[in-house]
Formats: structure tokens, C-alpha cells, sequence
């Protein structure tokens, strides 16, 4: 029996997920709350430009949220598709389209996995990693910088099993990424929270090219900090270093730097030098950005841990002046942020 799927969350990674679904002919439903992307794609569909070729689907089936709000359709699998400050929310307004046997597998960055779980129970989600780097700035189209054969994602039950559902959820996401299964997905999801708090606020400060950005001896050495504090927290949580982008531990590193220097490195050249993150893209929409779900959650967990994270602490007050439009982004705020570890 087929299952019913939605995707919930049409932006760039969402976007990505059901133009390669179309393509397999794997049938579902899109929902977004944006007016003009739901318009676009029920009339023309998606159009997905990557550095080698392009895919345009056809018109989708896609519905905006007070449409879905007023339909009592259950869903077996859920994509959640959304930045980490939207996860509880839309876990809360999905929850009455699930069934005991739903199941909600997390598309987004950050620690949401126990948020989302706190709503729906952790039986009903599967936690995922994912390096897909994609923006879109134009209802409709996104640009994906890392196509099916350069994208990875793993999947991993809460619980640490390998179950049928699980592999289901592998098989479906394969016609999206490489894909493969965790036994610890929180450890392999704070082991990718080290690359986000490393890569996405502190580049976007700038509003800089990652790899540009890390030619600057300073930059380069804040990054790091940022990164080696993440992992003295991470460790403090109980949470070891997982293989991930297709690399096992040991090639990851033994010290804390090395790990850092290649998570970033790893990262920066599966996306592209001139690529541009998400928290990039939030910066020039003029958005909130995911900041406080990631280098803040160090912050946060830092302190709870008694471990010291000035150099997360200095980029979550970079961003919040940014984003109060304080200060604009530009390369003088790694000056700014490096003074504000001291």
C-alpha cells in the first residue's frame, strides 16, 4: 500500500526534496505558508538549477496552510522541512494530521529532534542530518548547489535501532542524497552543529563567500575557537564525534582543532567556495535567523555545563545587533566579534 507523504516546508531544502521526489514519481502533498510559492508551483511547479543541469517538475499538488487546516486528511510520513525556529510550531499544527503510526522525519539544522518529540512522542519521529546546500530567493526557484550525487544526509531512530521504518525512510530520501543510518543521530546532529556554528552565523556577519572568508588569518582562527567550544560542550552533553558528510571518526581527527579544521574544510568544498548559507540568505531577506537554536544553544548549554563559549557568545551578539539592524554585515565584524571574546 502506498503511503500518504507530505512535505511540509516548500523552501529551499523542502523544495529540493519534492523536486527529486517528482522526478522518482513518488507521490504526496506540498504545504508552505508563503501565498506566492504555493501559487507558483500548483501553476508552473518547481524549477531546480544546479551547476551541471536543471529539473522544472511539473505543477504539484501543494495547498497553503489554512487549506490543510480545514481538511482531516492523516499523514503516514511527514517531511519536516523548516529553519530550527520553526520546527515547534509546525510540529504543533501538524500534529492533528498524524496517526499513532505517523512518523515526522526532521529536514532542518540544530537540537529540535526533543522538541519535536515532546510534542508528537519520540515514536513517531526519525532524526536527520543533512548537508544539502541550497537558497532560493524567487518563488519557485531555487538554486542547489550540491545536486543528488554530491548531497548527504543520515537517518537514525531516536532509540539507536534499525527498523523497517527507518529503512523506508533511507530508500525514499536516496532519490535525494547519499544516504546513510545512524545509531546515535543526536551525537551525528551536534557533530553537524559544530560545521553550522563554525560556518553559518559567522560567515553571514560578514556576508562573505565562506571560502573567502576563511583566507583571513583572523577569521580563520575565530572559527575554530567557535568550533573547539562546541566540542568540549558536545563531549559535556555525552555527545562523541560521529562520522559525517561520508567520513568516518578517524578521518575527522583526534584533536578538537583537527576536527574543526576538517569539518570545515569537508564542508566547504562539498558546497562550493563561493557558496552562500542560510543564515547568509536570512541576513539579506532581513529574516530572524536560526542563531539562537545553534551557536545560542552552545551558549546556553555551555553555561549549564560550566564551560566557557566567548567566541559563540560573540557571534550570537553580532547577529542580534545585524538583525536589529545596529550594525550592517560587513568583514569589520570579525574585529567587533573578536573583541567581544575578551
Amino acid at each position: 500500500m502506498s503511503k500518504n507523504i507530505l512535505i511540509l516546508g516548500a523552501g529551499a531544502i523542502g523544495g529540493c526534496v519534492a523536486a527529486n521526489f517528482s522526478q522518482a514519481n513518488i507521490r504526496y502533498l506540498l504545504v508552505d505558508p508563503w501565498p506566492d510559492l504555493i501559487a507558483k508551483v500548483r501553476g508552473h511547479g518547481l524549477q531546480i538549477t544546479m551547476p551541471d543541469h536543471e529539473i522544472q517538475t511539473p505543477p504539484l499538488k501543494a495547498i497553503h496552510l489554512h487549506e490543510l487546516a480545514s481538511s482531516s486528511e492523516l499523514f503516514d510520513i511527514i517531511f519536516l522541512a523548516c529553519k530550527a525556529n520553526e520546527a515547534r510550531w509546525l510540529t504543533e499544527f501538524i500534529k492533528p494530521f498524524m496517526h499513532p503510526q505517523s512518523v515526522i522525519v526532521g529536514l532542518m539544522n540544530g537540537m529540535m529532534n526533543q522538541d519535536i518529540a515532546s510534542i508528537v512522542g519520540s515514536e513517531r519521529l526519525i532524526g536527520c542530518v543533512l548537508e544539502l546546500s541550497a537558497e532560493s530567493f524567487e518563488a519557485g526557484h531555487i538554486t542547489r548547489k550540491t545536486p543528488p550525487a554530491k548531497t548527504w544526509m543520515c537517518v537514525g531512530e531516536l532509540n539507536g535501532q534499525i527498523t523497517p521504518r527507518l529503512l523506508e525512510i533511507q530508500a525514499l530520501l536516496q532519490h535525494v542524497a547519499t544516504v546513510d543510518l545512524s545509531k546515535n543521530i543526536e551525537a551525528a546532529k551536534w557533530t553537524k552543529l559544530i560545521t553550522n556554528v563554525m560556518v553559518l552565523a559567522p560567515f553571514a556577519m560578514l556576508k562573505a563567500e565562506s571560502y573567502a572568508a576563511l583566507q583571513l588569518p583572523k577569521m580563520r582562527q575565530l572559527v575554530l575557537d567557535i568550533g573547539i567550544e562546541a566540542i568540549a560542550v558536545g563531549q559535556a552533553l555525552g555527545y562523541p564525534i560521529e562520522g559525517i558528510f561520508g567520513l568516518t571518526v578517524e578521518e575527522l581527527g583526534k584533536t578538537p582543532k583537527q576536527i574543526s579544521e576538517k569539518l570545515v574544510s569537508t564542508l566547504i568544498s562539498h558546497i562550493g567556495k563561493k557558496s552562500q548559507n542560510a543564515v547568509t540568505q536570512d541576513i539579506i531577506k532581513k529574516r530572524r535567523t536560526e542563531t539562537p537554536f545553534l551557536n545560542g544553544l552552545v551558549v546556553c548549554q555551555g553555561l549549564a555545563c560550566h564551560i566557557p563559549t566567548p567566541a559563540n557568545q560573540a557571534i550570537v551578539e553580532v547577529i542580534r545587533r545585524i538583525e536589529l539592524q545596529e550594525i550592517a554585515a560587513g568583514i569589520e565584524n570579525i574585529d567587533l566579534a573578536i573583541s567581544l571574546t575578551m
